[in-house]
């Protein structure tokens, strides 16, 4: 039986983006915070006006724009029904970057802050039935889909590890489905049965995935022997880069500005984009969360994101400029 450690902590924070790569697109105000969880922080925010918010869909995020030119981006885990209102939750990172002990520390109901999106990469598909699989605050992304399943009468099940049951955000809320859902702190059962979950699923299922790296490696394992399409994952922190294709400069060129670029080896698209006078939108700049995805026109991208599955990589039809290069001597990005 394939079981996971649930030690490895699990953060949805990601890179800053260099100073002026991105903007705010609303500004938002903390109605409400309050502890879901040992280190997780949940926020409410709302425009001050109260008017209604962009609308999203399972599996969205948002970006927070904290002092220091950092950004962060954060699950939507609350009603994607309630129009007026986004809800995040946030894990305290000690040895992260200073954003999350910001939020924890420092942002205050009242405060207004800098938000960006929605933007959606975890799109939840239809299906017969789902397994939803978390690990720590891997939960986040995962509640709005279980919100779905249930209105949808659809089946589902989930598996929900921790460290600890205190440190298991929203645990009052799940326990209800007693039906559905198993809670698994590993401090008292041990590792996360993955293999168990996946042997009682019901055929035409779909499994979602959120959390730390060693429970996504198990997850996709255990998924290799199902139709394609059926494991979806969601990253809070990039895979190791692998080298690149080609150690030499290549060209790109911008099609809608019609300027072609060169970029060196020791630079991205993006850096190259931006010294060319082409500012892109981006914000993780770890090809995690898809800011600035680019359809490619022509040429042979070298895909180095942890977002594209095998299917999109193998299409070259989109690439993530802030990470991904190039296999051939020139691309056409629509850019």
């Amino acid at each position: 039986m394939m079981v996971v450690s649930m030690t490895t902590p699990t953060t949805v924070e990601r890179q800053a983006v260099p100073a002026g790569d991105t903007a705010a697109e609303l500004t938002l105000r903390v109605t409400s915070a309050d502890m879901v969880a040992d280190g997780v922080r949940r926020l409410v925010l709302r425009k001050a006006n109260g008017a209604r918010l962009p609308d999203w869909a399972p599996g969205a995020h948002i970006d927070l724009f904290l002092p220091g030119e950092r950004v962060r981006q954060y699950s939507l885990c609350g009603d994607r029904w309630d129009a007026h209102s986004y809800q995040v939750a946030v894990l305290r990172v000690s040895d992260g970057r200073g954003g999350s002990a910001f939020v924890h520390d420092e942002l205050r109901i009242g405060d207004s802050i800098g938000v960006g999106g929605p933007r959606n990469n975890f799109a939840m598909a239809p299906a017969e039935h789902y397994l939803f699989v978390a690990g720590g605050i891997g939960i986040t992304p995962l509640l709005p889909m279980i919100r779905q399943a249930q209105m949808l009468k659809v089946g589902w099940t989930l598996l929900y590890g921790g460290r600890t049951s205190t440190s298991m955000a929203f645990m009052d809320d799940l326990s209800r489905h007693t039906d559905h859902v198993r809670l698994w702190p590993q401090d008292r059962h041990g590792p996360l049965p993955l293999s168990a979950a996946f042997d009682a699923m019901p055929t035409n299922s779909k499994v979602y995935c959120c959390g730390p790296d060693p429970l996504l490696a198990a997850v996709q394992n255990l998924g290799v022997a199902l139709p394609p399409g059926t494991v979806r994952i969601e990253r809070f922190v990039a895979g190791a880069l692998a080298a690149p294709a080609r150690s030499s400069a290549f060209d790109v060129h911008l099609q809608r500005t019609g300027k072609t670029v060169t970029v060196q080896p020791h630079e991205t698209i993006l850096d190259a984009a931006f010294a060319a006078g082409v500012p892109v939108l981006s914000s993780c700049g770890r090809g995690l969360c898809g800011t600035c995805e680019a359809s490619v026109i022509d040429g042979i991208p070298d895909h180095r994101d942890s977002l594209l599955n095998d299917d999109e990589r193998a299409s070259n039809a989109t690439m993530m400029p802030c990470v991904s290069r190039s296999c051939s001597d020139r691309l056409v990005l629509d850019l």
